[in-house]
């Protein structure tokens, strides 16, 4: 590509966060007790990277979208059926485990082998989009490791908004604490941006869009390659769901305020 920018993002598939999540003992390590039998959705960090750099895409003519996968791809195409409805991509896939029990490094090594066998890959334009946390692999280090593995210095975590300026430059609003917003200047591609919660909705589904991507989609996932996220190195003390307690008290005579000062008196408690 000699025009435009190359935007690729890595997004892997999560369990919907609507269903019961526990950890079991499996003999390849810790994982979720029927993970395949759970319905997922597209990690939602990375959705919102993913709709961020469709939009760049659209502003900057000659610009195209890549997103690798690295999950079970019977699990991904699935998820594939509702999402290539919502913006146009092209999609590189890795066969692998998608629960939360696996390395930041390990997956990074995945993504970063996956990425260099796309065909024409133009590093020199290279934005490389992504969740700055997981939904599952919330380890926070996973994109700044792959940055680093290729080659990629300039990194941004807790992006919420990517302005092209009139000169070429990237200028970004990245998170700091304290609630506030960093604006950065960038020179221009290579970079890495992890992305916040951005300042897109949710595209809506196109059919048209749907089935464009879908022409290569099933192709993809057919010739996607078994991935090895084995874990070996991790060994986890314990892993249990976090305890509900629920207390209950009817009270037919209290007025608001009553109920308030209890309220207060309780978290303060």
């Amino acid at each position: 590509m000699s025009n435009g920018y190359h935007i690729v993002v890595c997004a892997g598939i999560v369990p919907d966060p609507l269903q019961t999540l526990e950890p079991v003992q499996t003999p390849q390590g810790w994982g979720l007790k029927n993970e395949m039998m759970l319905p997922a959705v597209l990690d939602p960090w990375a959705s919102h990277a993913l709709y961020e750099a469709a939009n760049l895409a659209k502003n900057a003519p000659g610009s195209k979208v890549t997103l690798v996968s690295v999950a079970p791809k019977a699990k991904l195409q699935q998820v594939m059926m509702t999402l290539a409805q919502k913006v146009p991509f092209e999609l590189v896939a890795a066969d692998a485990p998608a629960g939360g029990f696996t390395d930041a490094n390990d997956v990074a090594a995945v993504l970063a082998e996956a990425i260099q066998a796309i065909p024409d890959l133009d590093m020199a334009n290279l934005l490389l989009f992504g969740g700055w946390e997981s939904a599952s692999r919330g380890a926070g280090a996973t994109m700044q490791i792959l940055g680093e593995m290729l080659g990629i210095t300039e990194q941004f975590q807790g992006v919420d908004e990517i302005t092209v300026t009139a000169e070429g430059k990237l200028q970004i609003l990245e998170r700091i604490e304290g609630g506030r917003h960093q604006v950065s200047e960038c020179a221009g591609a290579p970079v890495v941006l992890g992305w916040a919660t951005g300042n897109l909705p949710e595209p809506k589904n196109n059919p048209q869009v749907g089935m464009q991507n879908m022409r290569t989609v099933m192709p993809s996932l057919q010739k996607a390659r078994p991935a090895a996220l084995s874990g070996e190195d991790l060994n986890y003390a314990g892993i249990e769901v976090p305890k509900a307690t629920r207390e209950t008290r009817i009270e037919k005579n209290m007025s608001a305020d009553e109920i308030a000062q209890e309220i207060v008196a309780w978290i303060k408690g």
